[in-house]
């Protein structure tokens, strides 16, 4: 029984030491992230082809600015329309970068590929924009446009060596 005792509590000790031990951490500096989603709600009493966001589009532009807290972009990039530009806003602003544009007809191309290598991104976009988008990162046609009601879905597509995953999740309240 104290064989028992004595060898527990050696084992605890050993265990505890390797605990204390500082464990290097490896970053593989080769992976994309892009963050992608979709415009928040839009103001629709205007016949305005760019309509500016309503209180409830303004109210989700920062919840995701929220949502997005703990991640450090590289980039974050809009098309050119107003309620694109004011839902990246909160979180550029409160990341103290720019928003910056990209062409909604020539999605993932070579050049953005390449200005976006081994960084992580957040793209705001339209409802067939975004799921376009994440179609040519991953290189499938798998995803429809998002439904006009549906402004809370998030695509996360993790590219590393060549090699693309996609989670999806909903923000809606």
């Amino acid at each position: 029984m104290k064989k028992k005792i004595f060898l527990i509590i050696i084992l605890s000790f050993v265990i505890s030491c390797e605990f204390d031990k500082k464990k290097e951490v490896i970053i593989n500096n080769n992976t994309t992230i892009y963050y992608l989603i979709r415009h928040a709600e839009k103001d629709r009493s205007t016949k305005d082809k760019d309509p500016v966001l309503n209180e409830l589009g303004l109210k989700r532009a920062d919840n995701w600015a929220k949502v997005f807290k703990d991640i450090s972009f590289d980039k974050i990039y809009s098309t050119d329309y107003k309620r694109t530009q004011q839902t990246a806003y909160p979180t550029a602003s409160s990341k103290g970068l720019d928003v910056l544009s990209y062409d909604a007809e020539n999605l993932f191309n070579k050049n953005f590929k390449h200005n976006t290598d081994k960084q992580t991104v957040l793209i705001v976009g339209h409802s067939n924009t975004t799921p376009a988008f994440v179609n040519a990162i991953i290189g499938k046609k798998e995803h429809l446009q998002i439904d006009d009601t549906d402004n809370g879905k998030l695509f996360i597509v993790t590219v590393d060596e060549g090699v693309a995953s996609l989670i999806i999740e909903n923000h809606n309240e």
